[in-house]
């Protein structure tokens, strides 16, 4: 119980939202609107949940003219099996939620008209959030699936080179299907903001990855993968071979021979705390 109200007091309500509810009342669309913030509203609870059994911080949980979105203070450290749980706890909540809408169509408590209103919303908000498209569900999905055989950077470049297409594509759709759809536009819009601001600030996201993991809570992870480092390579080179989900011991080699062995932290620690931010790999053997 105080989970869940710990979890309410995080739900923050956009400003331009009171707006829309108002125009709503204003024209009469009131129960469409009420429909639409409650299955959002339910998604994001779903991400929000999950996060918060497996401890995540929670930043909040944003109602938005056209959507929704749980902010977790997470940088990519936590186990991959953890984050796609929570990624996909939205896009499940749909699943009950439409088989409750039948069950109450059953036994006659909702009309066969609000029924498939209800359903309409649910297939309309799962299958768009399904879109490989950063930061949609889908997007997640896609960068989570990369991060399997990619360093964190490649995975989180490669993610947004996709969604980019992606969302090309879409709107080229949209320009031939619906071309009149403000809404559609005003989400596309927002996506594409989303997508240039999360490019903008990739480097700086990778910092933040880096970062925590060395400040940050430990995730432990079990996959073992060594790095193989020319003695030449820049430390920060090869931090950037770094993959979620591993554990990296550097093996630093020498014309074909192996040199020496650095554990992660060792780097990390180089470039974080001595500030070592040009140095070569093979200087740190000297160090540690």
């Amino acid at each position: 119980m105080n989970r869940a109200i710990s979890l309410l007091r995080q739900v923050h309500i956009h400003p331009l939202l009171w707006i829309i509810i108002a125009i709503s009342i204003a024209t009469a669309h009131f129960l469409e609107v009420c429909l639409l913030l409650g299955i959002i509203f339910i998604h994001e609870m779903g991400h929000a949940a999950a996060a918060s059994f497996f401890s995540w911080r929670i930043k909040k949980i944003s109602l938005l003219p056209f959507g929704g979105v749980a902010e977790m203070d997470e940088h990519g450290n936590r186990p991959l099996k953890e984050e796609l749980i929570v990624v996909v706890a939205g896009p499940l909540q749909h699943l009950w939620m439409m088989g409750a809408a039948y069950l109450l169509l059953s036994f006659s408590l909702i009309s066969e008209d609000l029924f498939q209103l209800f359903i309409n919303y649910n297939l309309m908000i799962f299958i768009f959030n399904l879109f490989p498209v950063w930061p949609l569900d889908g997007g997640k999905l896609i960068f989570l699936l990369l991060s399997l055989k990619h360093s964190f950077p490649s995975a989180h470049r490669l993610t947004l080179i996709l969604s980019f297409l992606s969302l090309g594509l879409f709107s080229f759709l949209i320009l031939f299907i619906a071309p009149s759809h403000i809404n559609v536009w005003v989400i596309i819009a927002f996506l594409a903001f989303s997508l240039y601001h999360e490019w903008k600030q990739r480097r700086f996201i990778f910092m933040r990855f880096l970062l925590e993991r060395y400040y940050g809570k430990k995730s432990n992870p079990s996959a073992l993968k060594p790095i193989q480092a020319n003695e030449h390579d820049l430390l920060i080179h090869v931090l950037e071979k770094f993959q979620r989900g591993c554990k990296h011991p550097i093996i630093v080699e020498a014309a074909g021979k192996e040199k020496g062995i650095l554990d992660e932290n060792e780097l990390l620690h180089a470039y974080f705390t001595d500030k070592r931010l040009t140095d070569k790999i093979s200087d740190l053997l000297f160090l540690y």
